[in-house]
């Protein structure tokens, strides 16, 4: 099979408001994940002017255990009335997992498997149980043999960031802390943000700690979410008349390292992201300076500081002082986390980076409303997975 030489491109997408909606393990509230993922993957089939039949892969992000149906994939392909000669699968990568579907079914179509292939995905999580969460966390995330032992839960991994960044470069709790500010600020204007109320610093600082020195506006809220990318090729997105973006440029890079490691090093350097960064903006023929918005994965206020200074935005330490110069809103020169990121937006841990993605989108077609940012023309999309051991990368951009 001979690879397509034309680009991929988004041609339709649909996505839930981030919230809680489901119920505990022993409840049913008549809907179950295959009712409420079958009707978003049919908005977005209709938003690219398709059909069912026009649909050949379908790449599903791994369902979280409180999913009760196995098989999902096929079992969904099934509900949808899908036949497919591309893939049917589920993958699943920890924070990756969103962009890792969307980056196969984007494959899907550049190798000439699909004409057009969907990437989505439900989490369905918020009734279970919290210690049962906790201890997989713990237990299954971790290096069994290094962290595992001490307790430390992935939220433990940001805090000691935290710790680590203040002391490095003297920075106060409270100016990380107005990345949370910023991005409440932001999800006011946006309509499926699981956090649309604004909060003042203050009022962050007084909420009770999770992991120190990190409290509770700080660290990402449990969230259901489900979400559907639909991606064809660009020849096909031309010829459809409707509105599209195109994949420019993609880059992955692991740094050899699990969680926080069990190696000495710079805990805070986040490499990955760099080496990841750099390589979907070249492949897309392109500097950094070229890019108008960053969507970029961060489940803590720390992790937006240090993520944006590891890709170049800002040189190190100084993050913190291009937020509070309003540097980083869709009004600044460098806008971050429009959305309002993992703690304004949410964070549906194994769909993420479909948000952000569907965000970068919203953004180059001018749909963002008051938190729009001006005439952009290519946003950079990032996904982790540990401490940013390992990063996905997408550069997205509107049609030439």
């Amino acid at each position: 099979m001979q690879a397509k030489s034309d680009r991929v491109a988004i041609i339709g997408a649909a996505a839930l408001p981030i919230g809680k909606f489901t119920s505990p393990d022993n409840a049913y509230y008549g809907y179950l994940e295959h009712e409420i993922l079958s009707r978003v993957a049919a908005s977005a089939i209709q938003d690219a002017g398709l059909t069912r039949n026009d649909i050949d892969a379908a790449i599903f992000t791994l369902n979280p255990p409180t999913t009760k149906q196995l098989g999902f994939a096929t079992f969904m392909t099934a509900q949808l009335g899908l036949t497919c000669r591309g893939l049917v699968t589920e993958v699943s990568q920890l924070g990756i997992t969103g962009g890792l579907a969307f980056d196969v079914a984007a494959s899907q179509v550049q190798l000439g498997y699909a004409d057009y292939a969907l990437a989505l995905g439900i989490v369905r999580q918020s009734g279970g149980n919290p210690s049962v969460a906790l201890d997989n966390g713990i237990r299954a995330v971790g290096d069994v043999n290094f962290q595992a032992p001490f307790g430390i839960p992935p939220i433990g991994w940001y805090a000691l960031d935290c710790n680590r960044y203040m002391a490095e470069f003297n920075v106060t709790r409270e100016s990380i802390a107005q990345v949370t500010v910023k991005s409440r600020e932001l999800a006011q204007h946006n309509p499926i943000a699981q956090f649309p109320k604004t909060v003042t610093l203050q009022e962050v600082m007084d909420q009770r700690p999770i992991v120190e020195p990190l409290g509770l506006y700080e660290v990402p809220a449990r969230g259901d979410g489900a979400i559907c990318l639909v991606v064809g090729t660009e020849a096909a997105a031309a010829k459809s008349g409707l509105p599209y973006v195109t994949v420019n440029g993609r880059g992955f890079f692991h740094e050899g390292a699990h969680q926080m490691a069990d190696q000495p090093g710079d805990l805070i350097a986040f490499p990955s992201a760099a080496a990841a960064a750099q390589s979907a903006i070249e492949q897309a023929g392109m500097t950094l300076g070229d890019i108008d918005l960053f969507e970029l994965y961060a489940p803590c206020t720390i992790t937006e500081i240090l993520v944006s200074e590891a890709l170049g935005l800002f040189p190190r330490g100084t993050g913190c002082e291009a937020l509070a110069d309003g540097r980083t809103m869709p009004s600044g020169d460098i806008p971050i986390n429009t959305s309002g990121g993992c703690l304004g937006r949410g964070h549906p841990p194994q769909i993420t980076g479909l948000y952000g993605l569907f965000e970068i989108r919203e953004q180059l077609l001018g749909r963002a409303g008051a938190r729009q940012v001006p005439q952009p023309k290519h946003g950079l999309h990032t996904c982790e997975l540990g401490n940013y051991n390992a990063t996905l990368a997408h550069v997205i951009g509107l049609p030439q």
